[in-house]
């Protein structure tokens, strides 16, 4: 809906109020005329329930207003003695128009001494529960928001298995766009596996001010904007859905509005200088090493690396031995049992296992292996022992392709070697032709909404023929620190600010082995209660909490001790 709808839209809701509630402000003291005023019948409402009047902010909150509409409509009935549960019902399932029976009775009596208090203990646990929704619900969608980092794109600057707290308000808070949806759940409801919103209405967008703009380098969460996943790394059909119900995504945000971006053999330059990165960033690549007499799987981990695979062959393999060894397999070789062989992590396949399955293997020393290292990380492997040669691989081979944005032909970019782009500003104007047209077409078109029509005479914008273009928001470019193992805006292009969702600013709880089953798991300590950014060696903050928590504690035993002496 645009800004204008939504106004008469409003309205609408105002007359329909007026017309079911006028005689109940009459009953109540007060003119019928005060329920035709908007807003400031909401305030009269309030006193009319006996409720704060600060309740009229929430009923302009998206999400919050939902609650807040039954609370009151079931508050409204209360007041005029209708506390059955057949009443709450009726007027639940009509949308408040239940109201209606009673403003048009002969005699609406207003009971101005009600008590507030439930009549019974299940109506004050749903109470409670109500206005804790309602609080927790104006932290998620206003201030912080708990994520938990599901891929390794940003390896090993976050973590998979970081849990974070993500501010809202560093960058200004998103208000919601979806009008209708569960509060505090993203896209879908859990366990129903349904999704949790309504695709219409759409509330315009509205930013709330910020204590910073986003500065190049920091690792931003934002909406995906290419599409949206249900399954993170597997290719499904489109599936559309509103802005801020599209998959989360947090990446380092490598290019701000007004940049000129160019990746030369895998590093990223901004305005024609190289990208200095903080010294908390862990940019890795994909490297090969080479050994003459082959890289030994289990002194690449005494060493302390851990980013790469091990392939191994297992010459009498079944049906039951290998179901028994699926969950630590990532792929398989072969099609006899002759010549088999899996492919896991660095973990390899674990000793109980192959004991208990009785498997005849032996592990392949191979003279070539892909790992994922850092640049520092690299430098040191070449100085160990039996390692002759560390590669980084970098692809020079410029084809042209769809794969890598803009996705069109004649375009040649590829994942080390890519651009220079410009990257848009609000307010900025550029020259606009056929060739250039790709990078632009999906900002121009999709996200601020022109019809765009090309022809062999030119182009067209909104039916006027056109060779420039002003952009009307700002744009960046992220991308993840696994440079080689992240899908992002060399793939997708740029990313609207009005797709921002917030910052990172603390890793509360991390867990090694998140996605290899709770009989795995190992809290990282050195990772709980520690910042996203800063400089130098993460600090854990949490044994200073732990002992906030010892004292406190402390300090309430004593003081209920006190009071039981002093009685």
């Amino acid at each position: 809906m645009t800004t204008t709808e939504w106004i008469l839209f409003f309205f609408i809701l105002q007359g329909v109020h007026f017309l079911g509630t006028w005689k109940l402000y009459k009953a109540a003291g007060f003119q019928a005329w005060q329920a035709a005023v908007p807003v400031y019948n909401a305030f009269i409402l309030m006193k009319i329930i006996k409720r704060p009047t600060w309740w009229v902010i929430l009923l302009f909150i998206p999400t919050i207003n939902l609650i807040l509409f039954g609370v009151i409509w079931v508050e409204t009935l209360r007041s005029f003695g209708k506390n059955s549960m057949k009443d709450t019902a009726l007027v639940l399932l009509t949308f408040g128009l239940y109201i209606y029976t009673i403003n048009y009775s002969n005699n609406p009596i207003h009971l101005p001494d009600r008590s507030l208090r439930p009549k019974t203990g299940f109506g004050e646990t749903v109470s409670s529960i109500l206005f804790a929704v309602v609080a927790a619900t104006l932290v998620h969608n206003y201030f912080i928001q708990p994520y938990i980092i599901p891929t390794g794109s940003l390896e090993k600057s976050l973590l998979i298995g970081d849990f974070l707290f993500v501010s809202k308000f560093h960058y200004g808070a998103r208000a919601p766009m979806t009008a209708v949806s569960v509060p505090m759940v993203h896209d879908t409801v859990p366990g129903l596996k349904i999704r949790s919103y309504l695709k219409k209405p759409q509330l315009p967008y509205l930013r709330l001010p910020g204590l910073q703009k986003i500065n190049r380098n920091e690792i931003v969460v934002f909406s995906w904007p290419a599409d949206t996943v249900r399954q993170f790394f597997v290719r499904e059909k489109r599936v559309d859905k509103p802005i801020d119900k599209k998959s989360n995504y947090v990446k380092r945000c490598v290019g701000i509005p007004g940049d000129t971006l160019e990746i030369i053999d895998g590093i990223v330059h901004t305005n024609n200088s190289k990208n200095k990165l903080p010294d908390r960033a862990r940019v890795q690549y994909t490297h090969f090493a080479y050994a003459q007499k082959g890289v030994s799987s289990r002194k690449l981990l005494a060493e302390g690396f851990e980013d790469f695979n091990r392939t191994y062959k297992i010459e009498n393999i079944t049906e039951s031995s290998y179901q028994q060894i699926i969950p630590y397999i990532i792929g398989r070789m072969g099609n006899t049992i002759e010549n088999f062989k899996v492919l896991t992590t660095a973990k390899g396949l674990p000793a109980d296992v192959v004991r208990r399955t009785g498997l005849r293997v032996s592990e392949i020393l191979e003279l070539k292996k892909e790992m994922t290292l850092t640049l520092e990380e690299a430098n040191v492997l070449r100085k160990v022992t039996g390692i002759d040669s560390v590669v980084r691989r970098v692809s020079k081979n410029k084809v042209p392709n769809e794969v890598f944005f803009p996705n069109k032909i004649p375009f040649d970019w590829n994942e080390d070697n890519f651009g220079p782009i410009v990257i848009p500003k609000k307010g900025m104007t550029i020259n606009l032709n056929k060739e250039n047209l790709s990078l632009y077409k999906k900002i121009i078109a999709e996200y601020e909404a022109n019809v765009l029509e090309t022809s062999p005479s030119g182009i067209k914008i909104n039916g006027n023929p056109s060779n420039q273009y002003t952009f009307k928001k700002d744009y960046y470019w992220m991308m993840g620190d696994n440079r080689h193992k992240s899908e992002d805006s060399r793939f997708w292009g740029f990313v609207p600010d009005d797709h921002i969702v917030g910052k990172p600013i603390f890793i509360w709880f991390s867990i090694k082995g998140i996605n290899d089953g709770i009989k795995n798991w190992s809290i990282r300590w050195n990772r709980v209660f520690t910042t996203v950014g800063g400089s130098g060696e993460r600090i854990s903050y949490f044994p200073y909490f732990v002992g906030f928590v010892v004292i406190w504690q402390g300090i309430v035993v004593y003081r209920r001790r006190k009071r039981k002496t002093a009685a």
